[in-house]
Formats: C-alpha cells, structure tokens, sequence
C-alpha cells in the first residue's frame, strides 16, 4: 500500500511538472476566468501539499535510521528549503509585498510555537496528562530562537540607519553572517558533544552519542538510507519547480480578494509545515513529546536560522526592498510567545494548561491577520 502511495505521488507530481512546464505560462497568462484561476489554485496547493506530507514519510523513515537528532534534522531541513522555495518564487514574482519573507517568518512561528506546540501538549496532555522531555534541548532551542527572532523581527524597527523595518546592505550581511553562525553553532551541539540533550529523557546518552544512528541491520541499512535520501529529494524537487506557479496564483488571489499582503506568508507557511505538525502531533499522542519538541522548536529555529539569510540575499541581489521588522501588534504578539515558551519549558513535565494557553495566542493572531 505505501508502495503505491508513493509511486501515484511521485507520477501525478511529475506529471503536473510537466503540464505546466509546457502549458503553464499559457495558462496562468491574463487570467481572466475566477473557475479557471480557482481550479489551478487548488491543483497546486493538494499537489504540494501532497509532496510535502511525502517529504515528511521519508524524513521519518530517515529519522528511524538515523536515530535523533539527526532524522529530525534532516526534515527540519528540507522544510526550509521547501519555504526558502516558495518564498523565492513569489518574491521574483514582482508583485510581491516587501513584507512577505517577514510576514512568513512570523507565521511559521505563530504556527508552529503557538498551533502546534498548543495542539501537542493539550492532545498529548489529555492522552497522557503529564508529559516529560529533555529540560536541556528544549533551552537550546529556545536560546537559539529568542535572540535570532528579535534581531531579525524586532531589531530592524529600531535602526537608525534606513526606514523603520528594514537594513542597510552591512547591517544586512553582518546580521544574516552572525545568524548562520549562531545556527551553525547549534547544528554542531546537536549533532555532535551535546547530542544527549535532544534525545528522550530515560534514553542512554553514551549509546547516543557512541552510534550517532548506524546500528548494524545485517548491512543494508546505508543502501536504505540512500534509497530514502533519494525519495526524500525526488519528493521535494516538485515543490521546488511548481513554486513559482502557485505564488502567480496566491499573488492573483490576494489582489482579486482584496485579502491582507500577510495572508501569502500565512499559506506559505500552512503548506510547508502542516506535515510537519502532524508528524509532531502523532509524536506527542504516542507520549514521545521530546521528538515533538525537535520538530517544532527545531523548525523555529532553522526557519529563523536560514530563511533571514536567504531573504536578504535574494532583496540584496534583486534590488527589493526587503522589510523584516514586525508592526507594533506583531511584536506584542512575538514577546508573549517567546516568553510564554520559556515559561512552558521551564519546568520537566507539560499539561494540557501550558497548550491551550498557546492555542489561545494563535487564535489572537488568526483574529488579528484579517482584523488587524
């Protein structure tokens, strides 16, 4: 059954790449008809929806493999890329809002901190009632996300430099320098002397760290996972192609609705990380909040970790202006989901109290996109 899952996606991706690499500019100029335009929008959106619910079953295929953090990493990963994608796409598109990479970056925040960290510890909580994770992993992360989410969504209204919310062309290379650092920094911990922090509490730190994920499975267990890194890639890359079709047809919609420039960032953010959540939500359901843990937080912090990067480097290299710096609203919003988060994982165990007070944040901000 899982065979033929993944062969139809794979067929019916491909051969949507193929469709509109040949038919896809005259289908998508002068759109006129709002069925026709309706109809491509919603293609678009189940197929890499779908791509990316497959990129998620072979990251997770990958993850048994590899053992944690290193299969949760390669998902957390390859999500990026999958946002820096379409982020890309609509950017170069011409009609985007300067605000898009911004506003993106906050949804996926909103979303995965607030919806699918809530969503986590309220199911997990009433499933289970008290959960426990590793206190240490869930501190680096939240060291990592607090100060890379206030340089890049914060800081910006605060320079003196250029117009409130953006960077001049040092402040926006040193700051996207000192942000890979940072990250790349993390990545070193958690994959290498301090692998035991993000591993379930109860596991044995010193089998982690002597076998970072290559148990012995009669010697074909590096072939599996060849054959799954190659999946994994053959499933992102539709993604990847059709991005710039579906930002034509986001960046249609908005205008003919008249919907707020921050709903792109929004389903941006929706199709990217909903497999993602689910992954994280079957996690905690199954009392294995600490893998919950590293996709959520691990996506917050690589999402804020490479996408400010990328962002400044497409504006720096297109001549767009680029504004990163969050409204008075959206940084009331961003303080009390930082400082909630610490507080949620201050002590060793969560209940269903610290998830329903983060769904409560997000439903605020769901409010407040459309009623601003």
């Amino acid at each position: 059954m899982k065979n033929k899952t993944l062969i139809g996606r794979l067929t019916v991706s491909w051969a949507t790449v193929a469709l509109f690499f040949f038919f896809g500019d005259r289908w998508l100029t002068g759109i006129n008809s709002a069925v026709q335009s309706a109809l491509l929008f919603v293609w678009l959106f189940a197929i890499i929806l779908w791509c990316a619910f497959g990129v998620v079953e072979e990251a997770d295929h990958l993850a048994e493999l590899l053992g944690e953090p290193l299969g949760t990493l390669i998902l957390t990963l390859s999500i990026v890329i999958i946002e820096v994608a379409l982020i890309s796409a609509m950017a170069l598109g011409g009609k985007s809002s300067p605000t898009l990479g911004r506003d993106t970056m906050f949804a996926v925040l909103m979303i995965v901190v607030n919806a699918g960290v809530g969503l986590c510890l309220l199911l997990g909580g009433l499933r289970h009632h008290a959960q426990a994770y590793n206190l240490e992993g869930a501190a680096a992360y939240l060291g990592v996300i607090i100060p890379l989410s206030v340089i890049a969504l914060v800081l910006p209204n605060f320079t003196r430099a250029t117009p409130a919310g953006s960077l001049t062309l040092a402040q926006a290379a040193f700051f996207s320098l000192f942000t890979v650092l940072l990250y790349g920094i993390f990545l070193a911990i958690q994959t290498g002397r301090h692998r035991d922090f993000f591993v379930e509490p109860g596991a044995n730190p010193e089998a982690v760290v002597a076998a970072p994920g290559m148990p012995d499975r009669g010697g074909s267990q590096p072939g599996e996972i060849v054959r799954h890194m190659f999946l994994l890639l053959i499933t992102m890359l539709p993604i990847v192609l059709l991005a710039k079709q579906l930002a034509k047809l986001i960046d249609h919609w908005i205008a003919v609705l008249g919907a707020p420039a921050a709903l792109g960032g929004l389903l941006i953010a929706l199709i990217v990380f909903t497999p993602e959540a689910m992954s994280a939500l079957r996690a905690a359901l199954n009392n294995q909040l600490q893998r919950s843990i590293n996709l959520s937080l691990g996506a917050s912090a690589s999402t804020i970790g490479l996408t400010v990067p990328a962002i400044l480097g497409i504006g720096i290299a297109t001549g767009k202006p680029v504004i990163l710096g969050l409204d008075p609203t959206g940084m009331t919003l961003l303080v009390l989901t930082l400082l909630l988060s610490t507080l949620t994982f201050s002590g060793p165990r969560t209940t269903v109290l610290e998830g329903s007070i983060h769904l409560t944040l997000f439903l605020v901000y769901i409010v407040l996109i459309f009623s601003p």
